[in-house]
């Protein structure tokens, strides 16, 4: 297969990636773009294929908490005028960047901290204006448009681009016990607290709403608020005739709640959190929906937009297997799907068909001339 792959010709398609959030190469925030990428033999140009530790616009790590900021924000209106001529493509991985505490090893990594670097600035959504004038094609994820974006310019790129954020984001967690799970952010139990008389009284697992507005803070517990704890995301027809997606995939990672301008996008897929009626009761209280768009795009004759409501391309993968053609006959092998906090399934079985068919169909266009 090894083989295979060496011989198969490359085909330039030039993507220009953002990713904010590399604490280490090579960045797992982007590594499942470049994965697809490599397995589909896209070349950054004629003869060079892409490098996950060097081709992105970003945070690049350093030793000794040294880093160099390598993002758009060093160009000017005509470079960047100049690369949206140059690229065919834009995808903003994650933009929500690099905070003290993570990077400088100063307290607690859970907790909140002040920022290194990060939020799309305003030569990010310039450029993004920029690609969506020449027709070409943008991929946006979670958190493009989340803390610590600046108002001003997450509401420009909802106009531009036809979706609205809640202001809510979310999580599964495995358990809220704090004798247990240590990886629970401590600014999560801190806020619920806040406004709970001190209580945080959770013990099994379940889903997390926070809400960057004013970090009000939401927990949907298994059995008292849910029926299943995770989140599943639910292809359409479409979804899965065109795209290769399962009817329904488990998703354990953070997600967020948008709603989209119907006469400009569509939806393909669906997050649902499967309450029950105690649980439907809460998410009213604090008017949130259990079920919102996972997937939204635009594919039409002026550009195409897809927005991704989660962290799809933040998945525990390795390079190495995206030199094999056909490997993906062997997916069942990659993971074990019972665990429910994996993420291996979601990139086999979501994540790569979908931005596979994406890039391909994208490609074949270029080609056509469309």
């Amino acid at each position: 297969m090894l083989v295979v792959w060496f011989f198969l010709p490359g085909r330039k398609l030039l993507i220009a990636i953002v990713d904010k959030t590399v604490v280490e190469h090579p960045g797992q925030e982007h590594l499942s773009l470049h994965w697809v990428l490599n397995q589909e033999k896209f070349l950054k140009n004629n003869t060079d294929r892409y490098e996950p530790d060097k081709d992105y616009f970003g945070f690049f790590p350093l030793e000794d908490e040294k880093y160099k900021l390598k993002g758009l924000e060093r160009f000017d209106s005509t470079q960047l005028q100049k690369l949206s001529v140059d690229a065919d493509a834009a995808y903003i991985t994650d933009a929500y960047g690099v905070f003290r505490n993570e990077w400088f090893k100063q307290g607690n990594i859970q907790d909140r901290s002040g920022i290194v670097y990060g939020g799309m600035s305003k030569q990010d959504l310039y450029f993004l204006e920029l690609m969506k004038q020449k027709r070409k094609l943008i991929i946006t994820e979670f958190n493009s448009i989340g803390s610590p974006t600046e108002p001003a310019i997450r509401n420009k790129f909802e106009q531009t681009f036809g979706i609205h954020w809640s202001g809510w984001i979310g999580r599964y967690f495995e358990s809220f016990d704090t004798t247990i799970n240590k990886e629970l952010p401590g600014w999560l139990i801190k806020n619920y607290k806040r406004t709970h008389n001190n209580q945080w009284p959770f013990k099994k697992g379940g889903v997390a709403f926070i809400n960057a507005d004013n970090d009000l803070v939401v927990i949907l517990e298994n059995e008292k608020h849910l029926k299943t704890g995770l989140p599943y995301i639910y292809a359409s027809q479409e979804g899965m005739d065109h795209y290769g997606m399962p009817d329904k995939m488990k998703y354990s990672f953070w997600f967020d709640i948008i709603s989209v301008n119907k006469n400009i996008n569509h939806v393909i897929s669906d997050f649902r959190i499967d309450v029950n009626e105690v649980g439907q009761t809460e998410l009213a209280q604090y008017k949130i929906p259990s079920s919102f768009p996972a997937i939204t795009t635009h594919i039409n004759t002026d550009y195409r937009f897809f927005y991704f409501s989660a962290d799809f391309c933040d998945n525990p993968i390795s390079l190495s297997s995206s030199y094999f053609k056909g490997v993906a006959l062997f997916k069942w092998m990659m993971y074990t799907e019972r665990e429910p906090l994996e993420r291996k399934s979601f990139f086999w079985r979501l994540y790569r068909p979908l931005v596979t068919t994406i890039l391909n169909d994208y490609y074949d266009s270029i080609k056509k001339g469309q």
